[in-house]
């Protein structure tokens, strides 16, 4: 069986307390970001959907660990999926305890579209720090990027830059990587210089202001293909604009 393509959202968001609205605020984020998007399902064990007719309730009762339970659009055809986890300190940027919220879109034309608006949705609802999309594929290409020891040498694929663990990361408000689509909070903009006019004017071209005063910063017109050459040298380009990123440079 083919493997779905699919385009990954995560957003990082300060923690969790108790029954937190940000987590049902980041799916109705998402929902009025998506026309049609109900994530009012959740999965048995057998991976069938089950409603939840009263999801609101359902969800904010369900927060637990710092997260909450897998929700789906309940159409197995387009399956959609957002859920939420706790990330320790322990192992987060600047050792503080992190909100973590991700969702799942088929690879599409409807995806691709709503997009930007979908991870705007998602962060802000969760007041994130920063969040990015990335299609699965480039995902899980660029995870090798990360150094898991700065005693061996590291060689990330693509002549990509070396990126240092979250945990190596000296404040939550710096992204662990680039994205496709990029969510970048106020705080985020500021630790990283952004936007600068004078060396910013392409990536201005394709981002846009937030209500709050964050940004969605969109590296390349099309999802990110490492296999094209133009989208390889935006992503380094961008890297090399912001070496925050990664925890590769300190103030």
């Amino acid at each position: 069986m083919t493997r779905r393509r699919t385009l990954i959202f995560i957003a990082y968001a300060p923690a969790l307390l108790g029954n937190d609205r940000r987590a049902l605020n980041s799916i109705h984020g998402m929902e009025k970001a998506l026309p049609g998007l109900r994530l009012e399902w959740q999965l048995s064990e057998s991976g069938r959907p089950i409603a939840l007719p009263q999801r609101d309730a359902w969800l904010v009762k369900g927060i637990e660990d710092g997260g909450f339970p897998l929700l789906c659009n309940g159409d197995e055809n387009y399956p959609v999926t957002a859920w939420g986890m706790g990330r320790s300190g322990l192992i987060s940027a600047g050792g503080q305890d992190q909100f973590e919220v991700h969702a799942k879109l088929p690879l599409g034309e409807p995806a691709i579209a709503a997009a930007a608006n979908v991870l705007e949705g998602m962060a802000e609802g969760a007041r994130a720090f920063w969040g990015r999309v990335l299609p699965n594929g480039v995902a899980a290409e660029m995870a090798q990027q990360v150094r898991h020891s700065v005693e061996q040498p590291h060689a990330p694929p693509r002549g990509l830059p070396a990126l240092n663990l979250p945990s190596h990361i000296r404040s939550p408000v710096i992204p662990h990587h680039l994205g496709w689509l990029n969510y970048w909070s106020s705080a985020t903009a500021r630790a990283l210089g952004f936007p600068d006019p004078a060396r910013d004017a392409e990536l201005l071209s394709r981002s846009r202001r937030t209500a709050t005063g964050g940004w969605v910063v969109q590296l390349t017109d099309a999802p990110l293909d490492l296999d094209n050459p133009a989208h390889l040298d935006a992503l380094k380009r961008a890297y090399e604009r912001f070496p925050e990123i990664g925890g590769r440079s300190t103030p």
